[in-house]
């Protein structure tokens, strides 16, 4: 880790019919750190999210973002997914009828305007970085395949691939090992482990033995705050963590 504060979200709060979500929440992270996020249901990890991909307007408190550093709350979330903070949910969303190779194609980040797509040819350097990718989330050998033909784990690690060719900064993962099998769990934990060498990446999850393989620093949300943080075996000796989240 570099040290330098990337993401940083201060004292945020935000109710939606009288239910406060999130609650004076404070949390930052680093450029190049990896970490873990539990809680129980309810807790405001899903809020959090929105709030720090745009989706959700906070009612009070700020997101601040990079260096220099600045506010990203007033954003859209296209605009904020530019300035580099990619989101995985939990449930992929790949291009199911297109091969492999032209779902990395699609994410990288090339000219948009409309006569630029319309002539459009993969260079020998997006071909390489198609082929990066595929190493990199161990779809190497099926990038000829059509997405639907994957497995659940796979296409778990094609939207992750995805969102890499964006080249993001901070990459958000919803529970990334719902669903899959051992052998992919620890693929994926290797595969994370991995992209947070050159990012800083966030990973919500419930799964315990996930997020110890994980071996990063652990955030505990409960009623929307911070309830506590540092490493898995300090939080979970935590009693307050154990009545709420574990004891359960």
């Amino acid at each position: 880790m570099s040290g330098e504060t990337l993401l940083e979200v201060q004292g945020v709060s935000v109710s939606f019919d009288g239910f406060k979500a999130i609650n004076e929440l404070s949390f930052s992270i680093e450029e190049g750190e990896l970490r873990a996020v539990i809680g129980p249901n309810g807790a405001g990890k899903t809020t959090f999210m929105d709030i720090i991909t745009g989706k959700t307007r906070p009612d009070s408190g700020d997101v601040l973002w990079g260096r220099p550093t600045r506010s990203i709350l007033h954003l859209s979330e296209s605009r904020i997914a530019q300035l580099g903070i990619g989101r995985k949910f939990q449930r992929p969303t790949v291009f199911e009828d297109q091969s492999v190779a032209d779902n990395f194609l699609i994410s990288l980040k090339t000219d948009r305007r409309p006569a630029s797509v319309l002539f459009y040819r993969p260079t020998r350097d997006h071909r390489a970085r198609i082929q990066e990718l595929a190493e990199e989330v161990r779809l190497a050998d099926h990038l000829d395949r059509p997405a639907g033909d994957l497995s659940h784990g796979q296409k778990q690690w094609l939207e992750i691939g995805m969102l890499l060719a964006q080249d993001p900064r901070l990459l958000l993962v919803d529970e990334p090992a719902a669903g899959m099998t051992l052998e992919e769990r620890t693929r994926t934990t290797e595969l994370l482990r991995e992209a947070a060498k050159t990012r800083a990446v966030i990973v919500v999850e419930h799964d315990m033995d996930f997020v110890r393989k994980l071996d990063c620093k652990v955030t505990v949300l409960h009623e929307g705050s911070v309830l506590a943080e540092g490493s898995l075996d300090h939080v979970t000796s935590n009693q307050d963590v154990i009545d709420v989240y574990l004891g359960r």
